[in-house]
């Protein structure tokens, strides 16, 4: 490869800032000879990986992996970032160290794989990010670290030694006076110049600068590449591309024109503006300009956003005057709607690989085309890569020993099994969300019924330490997607619903038909599909009076204003609509929107609504108790706000319907509490609630789903992973034991259900898969 080439190939690799798309499957693009390698940074269960994609007469098919270790650790990053030339490959791995980063250097071994040749790391002081960006040429390779010196950044280069390997040369300041953040977020080198962004934070807008490499090899500023009149949060510089005097700066977060391209041409005063280059069908979120390069006189400008997120990748042609005279459609996306297609992309010879990290919601792909011999592009097959996670633990439990239980930290929580996505039905692009469970009343078998982005898992976790997935209940047909599922159980038959999946509505599987699944898992038919509404985002069943209350309703058929949408079960297997209630001035649109909420019988304290049908909503924006007994005329009872309101999310009665304890979603991450809040309401007086406590765990990770069983509660807190809580002081909770289901940075436990009489709880891992866990802090019966 020529060094004209190669400079292509680092403009369009590197289009996107790393932390976004780039660390999908295809995110980070290289081409090597006869070979594709595909970054896959994003993989937060395992260290990074790239894979190696070469020419069969089967087609481009997986031909090898380069890897730093297969250990389960803090994810790296590793693959964020790589470039490739001639024999070596580099690969960025920001996220190593604590954040410090390192870059690995490979050398091919002749036989098409790659060895470890050396391991890179930024000067003392200079880490912070380091591997974000890689740029190389003929001789020299420039490595960033935007997030050293405290976020203002860092850029170095290594040059070429006798030996053919690359040694530090130093430091790429930045121009003196500039305050500027994330210094290195994006290069472009082409032999002796280079172009190096910044990100736009409230310190300064982004800036472009150049450089040039003087005799003595030294890095000298060579003047900014500037655009006039650019909007905030513009996206300048997000991409860059240099050759022969020219470069190219993507702007794609230019929602008016849906993104630009500003070229500049190097003269005798230093770097002009040329032209700015925009979608040829403008769309406000077209992306144009997330990769950009050339090939030969032409440019190629990626913009995934458009087409309603399928991407399409532009050429556009300069003729000897200057004039941009052509302009044209190059490649739609072949991959549909939201598959992000052109938001990277490289081009070596012949070889065009364009990735579209938005395939299988959002785990990613690459497309390959070859030039044919009238010089167009033929498509040449689809790259994926497989699925990769915690591996499946089965067959003995694992007590949590000195704060541990293998990889998972822990207190008083032991783990009798696992089940990774892979096998509970899912595939990459699966996760895993919401979960309930189900006691056959024949048999007494117990089966946890998993929520996954594409459907309803079944797993019989009667032995704890065996279980079986015995089959999966696919999504509605021609619902999205989408990772938000519920499930609840009255007289054997589930309730399924989805939220923003389109006409999904209420899925209603009679769960007997578990009993006569065989060896192998079944793909099974819904038993009936109810479709009063659409889309909503959890469904309440109050087991006791046979009613369900479809609640976040959206999307089409009778919202009830997100509200309760009240549904008869009397016949299990044909709910019927008994109407709605829809509490004015909740919610963020003040319709009565209901997020979850809890119906029950009551029989607490309050004498004055003993027997009556009570539902306690979180809604959004405030606690909410309504009177339900009566379908035709539902009552609302009491509105509570509470002090650092931000997401009222869910909650549960203790069983004396004393108390309601429910969490707030929004308030950790926004700040508004010193650790993960758990609101205790005294509701004695159904009228009157009483905010009576507010629990601050020692975490700061958010809550997210929580249940009670006698005087324990069971939380399930995102990256805190499962916690146990003692209640029997009931306004003062105390955790007494943990497993953190997400050993690493993005894991997060959506749920649990603990309401088997075994003692076993099922506990969902979003990106990860089903545990099933043991309380020894205070132990319950376990066969």
């Amino acid at each position: 490869m020529d060094r004209r080439v190669l400079s292509v190939a680092a403009a369009l690799v590197f289009a996107l800032p790393a932390g976004v798309a780039a660390q999908q499957f295809g995110g980070a693009l290289a081409v090597s000879g006869d070979q594709v390698l595909v970054g896959e940074a994003g993989n937060g269960t395992m260290s990074g990986i790239v894979w190696v994609f070469g020419r069969t007469a089967a087609g481009w098919t997986e031909t090898g992996q380069v890897t730093v270790s297969d250990e389960i650790r803090v994810p790296d990053g590793f693959g964020r970032a790589i470039a490739a030339r001639g024999e070596w490959l580099w690969a960025g791995a920001p996220l190593e160290g604590d954040g410090a980063g390192a870059v690995y250097v490979f050398r091919a071994d002749g036989s098409g794989g790659w060895e470890q040749a050396a391991r890179l790391e930024a000067p003392e002081g200079g880490g912070g990010a380091f591997g974000s960006a890689i740029a190389v040429s003929e001789d020299i390779v420039i490595v960033s670290a935007p997030g050293a010196d405290d976020g203002r950044g860092a850029v170095f280069w290594y040059g070429r030694g006798p030996d053919g390997a690359f040694s530090p040369g130093g430091p790429v300041q930045p121009p003196t006076g500039v305050a500027a953040s994330g210094f290195g977020a994006a290069l472009a080198l082409d032999g002796d110049a280079l172009l190096v962004s910044t990100r736009e934070d409230d310190v300064g807008r982004p800036a472009v600068f150049a450089f040039d490499r003087d005799a003595s090899g030294l890095w000298t500023f060579g003047g900014n590449l500037e655009a006039p009149s650019l909007a905030e949060r513009s996206g300048y510089g997000t991409s860059l591309a240099v050759r022969d005097g020219f470069a190219l700066v993507g702007a794609p977060a230019l929602r008016e024109s849906g993104g630009a391209v500003f070229a500049f041409a190097r003269g005798p005063e230093g770097w002009g503006l040329e032209a700015r280059l925009g979608p040829l069908l403008p769309e406000p979120n077209a992306q144009f300009g997330s990769s950009i390069g050339f090939d030969g006189d032409e440019i190629l400008i990626g913009a995934p956003g458009s087409m309603i997120g399928a991407g399409t990748l532009y050429a556009y042609r300069r003729d000897t005057n200057g004039r941009w005279s052509e302009a044209s459609v190059l490649m739609r996306s072949p991959l549909g709607e939201r598959s992000s297609f052109a938001g990277t992309a490289v081009l070596s010879g012949d070889h065009l690989v364009v990735g579209a990290t938005g395939v299988d919601s959002r785990a990613g792909a690459a497309v390959v085309y070859e030039r044919s011999g009238a010089g167009t592009w033929e498509e040449h097959g689809t790259l994926v890569n497989d699925y990769r996670g915690f591996p499946a633990i089965a067959g003995e439990e694992i007590e949590c020993l000195e704060g541990n239980a293998t990889i998972f930290e822990c207190r008083d929580v032991n783990i009798t099994a696992f089940l990774p996505i892979k096998d509970l039905g899912g595939t990459r692009a699966t996760r895993v969300n919401d979960i309930w469970g189900w006691t056959d009343p024949d048999t007494g078998r117990e089966i946890a019924l998993v929520g996954r982005t594409d459907g309803t898992s079944f797993v019989d976790v009667s032995d704890p330490y065996h279980p079986r997935f015995l089959g999966d209940l696919p999504a509605t047909e021609g619902s999205r997607h989408m990772i938000w599922r519920d499930i609840k159980v009255y007289r054997d038959h589930a309730y399924i619903v989805a939220d923003a999946a389109l006409e999904h509505g209420v899925q209603v599987f009679d769960l007997r038909q578990l009993r006569d699944v065989g060896d192998e898992p079944v793909t099974f038919e819904e038993t009936y599909l109810y479709d009063g509404i659409h889309s909503a985002h959890n469904i309440v069943i109050n087991e006791e009076t046979g009613f369900a209350y479809a609640v976040g309703n959206s999307g089409g058929g009778e919202t009830c204003g997100g509200g309760l949408h009240m549904i008869d079960l009397e016949d299990p297997a044909r709910p019927v609509f008994a109407g709605c209630f829809a509490q004015e001035g909740t919610g963020r649109r003040g319709t009565g929107y209901v997020h979850d909420a809890q119906c029950v019988i009551y029989q607490g304290p309050d004498t004055e609504h003993a027997g009556k049908e009570i539902c306690l909503g979180s809604n959004e924006t405030a606690f909410n108790i309504a009177d339900v007994s009566d379908k035709d005329a539902p009552i609302g009872l009491a509105t509570i706000r509470y002090p650092n309101v931000a997401y009222a999310h869910q909650g549960w009665l203790t069983d004396d319907h004393r108390y309601f304890y429910m969490n707030d979603e929004g308030d950790e991450p926004q700040g508004l509490v010193a650790g993960t809040r758990t609101l205790v309401w005294d509701v004695t007086d159904l009228d009157d609630p009483v905010l009576a406590k507010e629990y601050i765990a020692e975490t700061t990770a958010t809550d997210h789903n929580l249940y009670i069983v006698g005087d324990l509660m069971y939380q399930s807190n995102y990256s805190a992973g499962f916690r146990v809580l003692d209640i029997s002081d009931p306004e003062n909770p105390v955790e007494i034991g943990f497993f953190d289901t997400s050993p690493y940075e993005g894991g997060a436990s959506w749920s649990n259900y603990p309401f088997f009489e075994s003692g076993t709880i099922a506990v969902t891992g979003t990106g990860d898969g089903l545990f099933l866990l043991k309380n020894m802090a205070r132990p319950r019966l376990v066969p």
